[in-house]
């Protein structure tokens, strides 16, 4: 991959990603602070509606030229829950447990540092395993 064609297709996935982060600190707050969810089980809700919209952006735009003409979008789908999905749940539950559960750090600051420490193997997951040609 030529560096320009990576810095790109880097700015796009980081562009999503905030998008997505926005998604997910709403859910969150919404599931624990106003219906009094569960902070983990909060956590696990919201990472999965941000995974969802991320791979919907991902696929129109950061690997739009990765698409195929196939219909295989669903075993992507698969792929990215089981890459980025997973990699983003398990982050994210491990550090909110450490971080709000032992620490007693807010909710919302932890879950933007859990999800910081998951973005780069995401990066590589997609671009590798997820939307490879």
């Amino acid at each position: 991959m030529k560096l320009r064609s990576f810095l790109g297709r880097w700015l796009k996935f980081n562009t999503v990603g905030a998008i997505g982060i926005a998604v997910q600190l709403a859910v969150l707050a919404l599931l624990r602070g106003m219906l009094g969810v569960n902070y983990l089980a909060a956590t696990a809700l919201a990472v999965e509606a941000a995974v969802l919209h991320n791979f919907v952006w991902h696929e129109l735009w950061t690997w739009r030229d990765r698409r195929s003409p196939d219909g295989t979008v669903l075993w992507r789908l698969l792929r990215f829950n089981l890459s980025n999905g997973l990699v983003s749940i398990v982050t994210n539950l491990v550090l909110m447990r450490l971080l709000v559960g032992r620490l007693h750090m807010q909710y919302l600051i932890a879950n933007l540092l859990s999800i910081a420490a998951g973005s780069l193997a995401n990066f590589f997951l997609s671009d590798w395993f997820v939307f490879s040609r």
